[in-house]
């Protein structure tokens, strides 16, 4: 035990082995000396009386400063009164009867509750030459007398010195165990309040990602119903207007007739394919260049408007997102043509390069102003709207070059690596 250690203050607030040995082994110390020195007294011992009442003065003194007043424990200067009268007591009685060595070992034991930094040393020290002066049978008298009595000194500090270290380190371990329940209560706790807010957070992220969902869903089916329906619509009823316009010529009524109840076949297949999220049939059975011919051809002849396919590049599978994406974005722009542009002729170019595939289709119609094309059209259409749309949602880029009277072209540009599709 070295001066430097200290013994926290108010450690002993709550009663346990310690504090119950600090406050019931002076007694027993006191009794056990009492008993013999009175049953069995030495030579030249003083009456009873004499160490009797100093007995009786002693106990009432540990029994006022630690019995009746146990919160004085933390107060330094009152306790080192305390511990100075406890050790006169004990010089008193082990002069009158080295008996009183039972009592006298308890200052090793009190100075390492009651006292501080080096005045706990001396406590050590004084108490121990006290228990030496009773084990050695009194005072010395003689050089062989003194000589035990330094032994038994030495001998009992290095005692005291030993079981207060262990001491010491018991209350250490004591207060890193509690300063570590402690800390993970308050991890605990934290971590509680952590997996509480993360719920919180959890179900706000699940109600944005559900509501999300819905509007990527709802705005999925209104371009496909766009991309089918409507477009499908559109051309049953170009094609009974026509059909109307010639009922003189049976031939000609018929073959729009017959133009129509196809269109009606062609887009109730694609809505029910597009309410399943299905891929388009006929990119089912056929690769995109000869789908977008295809395309072009049947657009042609229903429209009377000649349309040209012009593929470059080696063609390869694509992502099939990608697929449907080219796909609809030539069906959108051949039905914009047929419904505003009034053109002569069309052009399709879809050119397969290293890292993306392209689609343009040009026209030599009226043409119109592109700085308000990417609105949703007053009929409820999307337009370039939806195209842009389709497009960027495959990382890909849309643009429109148009003029009133110069015609328009429309450019689709994609990304051929899967790693750039969401």
């Amino acid at each position: 035990m070295t001066s430097g250690v200290e013994q926290p203050t108010g450690r002993y607030a709550e009663p346990g082995q310690e504090i119950r040995l600090y406050r019931l082994v002076p007694f027993g110390g006191l009794l056990v000396g009492t008993l013999v020195a009175t049953l069995a007294p030495i030579p030249g011992q003083p009456p009873p009386v004499v160490h009797l009442s100093i007995s009786a003065a002693a106990a009432a003194w540990i029994a006022w400063f630690v019995t009746l007043h146990p919160q004085w424990l933390d107060r330094r200067r009152l306790m080192g009164t305390y511990f100075l009268g406890l050790t006169g007591f004990s010089a008193a009685l082990v002069v009158i009867s080295p008996w009183y060595g039972f009592f006298a070992w308890v200052g090793l034991i009190h100075s390492y509750f009651v006292l501080h930094g080096r005045w706990r040393l001396v406590g050590v020290g004084v108490s121990a030459m006290l228990v030496a002066t009773a084990q050695s049978g009194g005072p010395p008298t003689s050089w062989g007398h003194l000589a035990l009595w330094g032994v038994l000194v030495c001998f009992n500090v290095g005692v005291a010195v030993l079981v207060s270290r262990i001491e010491t380190l018991n209350t250490e371990q004591h207060a890193n165990r509690k300063k570590l329940v402690e800390e993970l209560a308050e991890a605990n706790r934290r971590l509680s309040e952590t997996m509480r807010e993360n719920e919180a957070l959890h179900a706000r992220l699940l109600a944005q990602a559900r509501e999300a969902g819905v509007l990527d869903e709802r705005q999925r089916m209104a371009r496909e119903l766009h991309d089918t329906l409507a477009q499908g619509l559109t051309g049953i009823i170009t094609q009974l207007s026509a059909a109307g316009q010639a009922r003189d010529r049976p031939v000609d009524c018929q073959r729009h007739v017959d133009n129509a109840l196809d269109l009606a076949r062609e887009s109730l297949t694609e809505a029910r394919r597009s309410v399943r999220a299905v891929r388009p049939e006929p990119l089912e059975h056929a690769r995109l260049p000869e789908v977008v011919t295809d395309l072009a051809r049947r657009w042609s002849a229903l429209n009377e408007v000649p349309a040209e396919v012009l593929v470059t590049g080696t063609p390869r599978p694509l992502h099939p997102e990608v697929e449907v994406t080219l796909l609809r974005t030539a069906q959108e722009s051949l039905a914009n043509v047929a419904r505003h542009a009034a053109a002569s002729r069309v052009g399709l170019t879809l050119s397969y390069m290293e890292d993306v595939v392209t689609l343009d289709v040009r026209d030599d119609g009226t043409g119109f102003d592109p700085t308000g094309g990417t609105r949703a059209r007053p009929d409820g259409g999307f337009g370039l709207a939806g195209m842009r749309q389709r497009v960027t949602g495959v990382g890909g880029l849309l643009a429109v070059e148009s003029e009133p009277g110069g015609g328009t072209a429309v450019s689709a540009s994609v990304p051929v690596t899967p790693g750039a599709l969401r």
